[in-house]
């Protein structure tokens, strides 16, 4: 799609909320430092401020965000577990079918141990850096720009508006989009964003097209996060997931751990029938990196 193509052919709202409820997406796990990344910065307090501009979709690409899911934890034998869920492109994860057969089990522990391995939501779009306090040299560039569940839910709040009073944006839109002023502040050492907003509507520079149309050359493309062969095959992670874990952890928790439970006198009453949960009953949060951060900062 070109510059011109986009003014003409731009994203409509009903489009992009139909798409939020299903489509999917992935991306490949990096060791390295990503240029690519917009990544906001926080002070010592954990409070952090800066200006966003969200971008819309790049040519051929039906929606101007990707999604995908992974797992992060440490196992009991001191390793961690780091990797991206097959769940994000439809396939059967282990770790996924791990956790189900730990929330089946009735058991508590097995339950809180499934928590603790849950799947995280991750969204990826193109942002245009508008102010950043904290980095002045980031303003005026175009980033990818990961998120969670919290502030995709600013921006469908912003497409299906909850009152009467209130019109729909697009807030992809160059023309009539908004800024979102992104508020960071720390709530019992996780990053919390519920006062980050959108601004009033406005058209991005005015509607200076050259200039607009300098950004839309600038985006970047995100095929790389739906494409299936930057996963690791199932093999692959349940080997990893084994490794982590430890073996006899994996293969036993939910056969011979159920054995002993169904052996054990019941001095209740009748116990209490639990419905079948499957992994993506469980929910996911979605300030992932505080969560990693916590977890990396701790020592056993």
């Amino acid at each position: 799609m070109s510059f011109e193509n986009l003014k003409r052919n731009r994203d409509q709202i009903s489009k992009l909320v139909q798409a939020a409820e299903s489509v999917g997406g992935s991306t490949e796990t990096k060791s390295y430092v990503d240029e690519r990344l917009w990544k906001p910065t926080v002070d010592k307090a954990g409070n952090g401020y800066a200006v966003l501009r969200f971008l819309p979709a790049t040519e051929g690409a039906e929606l101007p965000w990707v999604r995908y899911w992974d797992h992060g934890f440490k196992g009991p034998t001191g390793l961690w577990y780091i990797e991206n869920s097959l769940t994000s492109i439809g396939q059967n994860d282990p770790v996924g079918e791990l956790n189900s057969k730990l929330w089946n089990s009735g058991i508590d522990s097995d339950k809180e141990k499934a928590r603790s391995q849950k799947r995280r939501l991750h969204y990826v779009t193109n942002i245009l850096v508008l102010q950043d306090p904290s980095a002045p040299q980031n303003e005026g560039k175009v980033f990818l720009y990961k998120f969670g569940k919290k502030i995709f839910d600013k921006l469908m709040d912003s497409m299906q508006p909850e009152f009467a009073d209130e019109s729909p944006v697009n807030p992809f839109d160059m023309w009539e989009g908004a800024d979102f002023k992104l508020k960071i502040r720390n709530v019992e050492g996780y990053r919390n964003y519920d006062k980050s907003e959108f601004a009033s509507q406005s058209n991005l520079y005015d509607g200076d097209d050259s200039r607009l149309e300098s950004v839309y050359n600038q985006l970047h493309n995100l095929n790389e996060f739906t494409e299936p062969t930057n996963y690791k095959t199932y093999d692959e992670l349940k080997t990893k997931l084994m490794r982590v874990l430890g073996e006899e952890a994996t293969a036993g928790v939910y056969t011979v751990r159920q054995e002993a439970q169904i052996n054990e006198p019941v001095s209740t009453p009748e116990p209490q029938k639990l419905e079948p949960v499957t992994a993506d009953q469980m929910g996911d949060e979605d300030d992932t990196m505080s969560y990693f951060s916590k977890l990396a900062n701790e020592e056993d």
